[in-house]
């Protein structure tokens, strides 16, 4: 029997062994910090953990699988005893597409891979271009969003294990569906993170608000650089995942000349060239910086595309009226209009919220680089009641995002107009945490302009705050939730129709609004997308024109375009 290698990165350490069967095996140190050992007969699905200076057992850092949780050992997985099905499977570019992000645990019943398969005909249906998964690395726990992962190179038994994202994976490109994962570099959970006595991992001088940050350009930052970027490239060759949405890359702490996503961007190009197959890396960040998505070769990092949260606020606030924390520059059309053309309310303007100026101006980036959104985990998990947008809102909203420059993103449930909530859970194991969580979760509103939200949030440890969050597939089955539905497939099928919808030219938008009375009228080429934000009845003059798609089935056009309240058309001038 071939022996297994073993292998972790210690540079510090004077002895490592890893241990198989209550045996340990000494492992003798190599070049640059790394330890190793070979072993007989432990091969897939052998059980093992790592001994550094006598301490541990620590699970591998590079750990494959943890069939026993966060605070088990890891288990050997060979990647090639997969058999896929998906070998005619070419990819999905960014340009033109829809992206329909959920969470595994709260998408179905079950909470699985498995079952998220069953469910693909409803998205084919849609007509969505990409799943975008929230992170399935271990996490404390059975339930969790995902981002207290601590194992990056594993993937959570409570969803099926590596196996089962693999399956949810073939079976999304054997219905043409392309698969995004959100992964998170800029920090580990606080619960199982084993990383501190294998190496310098972390600067806990650069903490963030999620706990230390990850050490990316000190003493011994080379191979955590490297870790990172191999567990990037893992997801992409390994899981034939097609893209990678980086969460919170303004947290990503990197003095160097060449940044990790720089780099990580250069890595990607790599492997999408030896695949054959487009690779997407879509960035979240709060800078307002078009750079992440300029070319290499202009001195940018080369990224494909990056979240637009200005957009989101935009819409929001232009929908909803809400005015406190992070909206209270938003609202007016005014702003809307320089969001739909300009992609950045904040390109070096004046940002209350912040109290200084934020941003630079990106309307030269093509449109299709901003991944924009009604609703999203975060807007709606971080209300302290996990609410959602109304029917209301979400027809005229998902009217103006499915016909802007830019790449639309849903939130799982927003297409019927679900109301089930997604609210912030967690599972945490360690008896400090558990008992702190709600207290935790109620001062991150407090001085924040939503401290009226402080009291309102449920214990994040609750299951019953777990359960709550589940979709509810029966509503399908009320009519106003089917009208809903077949509202946004009609504007998915009319964005993919029509080239006018997909050209990403912002300098080719213009934007007409009243602000009293609360209409706006959105050129794009021979297209006018006419929306009604208010209560009342409007009556618009356009140009001679046909309506192809209308929100409510009281619009009139004769000699005017007369719109209800809270209704949108979509017209083409003859």
């Amino acid at each position: 029997m071939t022996p297994t290698m073993f292998k972790v990165w210690a540079p510090d350490a004077t002895t490592v062994e890893v241990e198989v069967a209550e045996v340990r095996h000494p492992m003798w140190a190599g070049p640059a910090g790394w330890w190793y050992a070979e072993v007989a007969g432990a091969d897939h699905g052998t059980d093992y953990s790592f001994r550094v200076d006598g301490g541990g057992p620590y699970p591998d850092p590079m750990t494959r699988r943890q069939p026993g949780g966060v605070f088990g050992p890891s288990r050997v997985y060979d990647h090639d005893r997969f058999t896929w099905s998906d070998h005619d499977w070419r990819g999905r570019v960014l340009r033109g597409a829809v992206i329909y992000e959920l969470h595994v645990g709260t998408f179905t019943a079950a909470g699985t891979f498995t079952e998220a398969a069953e469910m693909l005909d409803h998205l084919v249906d849609l007509g969505v271009d990409f799943v975008e998964l929230l992170p399935v690395p271990p996490v404390p726990g059975k339930h969790n969003w995902g981002y207290d992962g601590v194992d990056l190179w594993a993937v959570t038994e409570n969803y099926g294990g590596p196996d089962g994202l693999k399956m949810l994976v073939d079976a999304c490109h054997q219905a043409g569906i392309g698969v995004i994962l959100d992964v998170v570099y800029n920090h580990l959970g606080p619960s199982g993170n084993f990383l501190h006595p294998f190496g310098p991992y972390f600067n806990s001088a650069l903490g963030s608000f999620w706990g230390e940050a990850v050490n990316l350009d000190g003493p011994g930052s080379d191979e955590v650089r490297r870790y990172l970027i191999g567990n990037a490239l893992q997801w992409l060759r390994d899981f034939h995942i097609d893209g990678l949405r980086l969460d919170a890359v303004h947290a990503l702490h990197d003095k160097r000349a060449v940044h990790l996503l720089e780099e990580l961007a250069v890595e990607v190009d790599l492997l999408a060239s030896s695949l054959g197959r487009p690779l997407t890396l879509i960035a979240e960040s709060d800078l307002n910086d078009p750079r992440l998505v300029t070319p290499r070769e202009a001195g940018g990092y080369g990224l494909d595309a990056v979240w637009d949260d200005d957009v989101h606020h935009a819409l929001h606030a232009a929908l909803t009226g809400e005015r406190h924390g992070y909206y209270c520059d938003f609202g007016p059309l005014a702003v809307l209009a320089k969001t739909l053309t300009s992609a950045y309310l904040h390109d070096g303007t004046f940002s209350t919220f912040r109290g200084r100026s934020h941003g630079r101006p990106a309307a030269h980036v093509p449109g299709y680089r901003f991944v924009c959104a009604l609703q999203n985990h975060d807007q709606i998990g971080n209300r302290a009641t996990g609410d959602r947008l109304s029917a209301e809102s979400l027809r005229v909203g998902a009217g103006l995002l499915l016909t802007s420059p830019f790449t639309p993103m849903l939130f799982m449930g927003e297409e019927w107009g679900t109301r089930t909530p997604f609210l912030f859970f967690t599972d945490h194991e360690d008896p400090e945490l558990a008992s702190t969580e709600a207290d935790r979760r109620r001062r991150e509103f407090v001085g924040h302009g939503y401290d009226d939200w402080a009291d309102k949030a449920p214990d994040p440890q609750n299951e019953s705050t777990f359960l709550r969050s589940k979709l509810d597939w029966c509503e399908l089955k009320l009519d106003g939730h089917r009208a809903l539905l077949n509202w946004y497939r009609d504007l998915i099928a009319l964005r993919k129709a029509l080239p006018e919808l997909t050209d990403p030219r912002l300098d080719q938008i213009k934007v007409d609004y009243d602000e009293d009375d609360r209409w706006l009228v959105m050129h794009r080429g021979s297209l006018r997308v006419a929306a009604n934000l208010g209560p009342a009845v409007v009556r618009l003059q356009l140009p001679r024109a046909r309506i192809l798609l209308a929100s409510d089935e009281d619009i009139v056009l004769d000699e005017d375009l007369v719109l209800p309240g809270h209704s949108l058309a979509i017209l083409r001038t003859i």
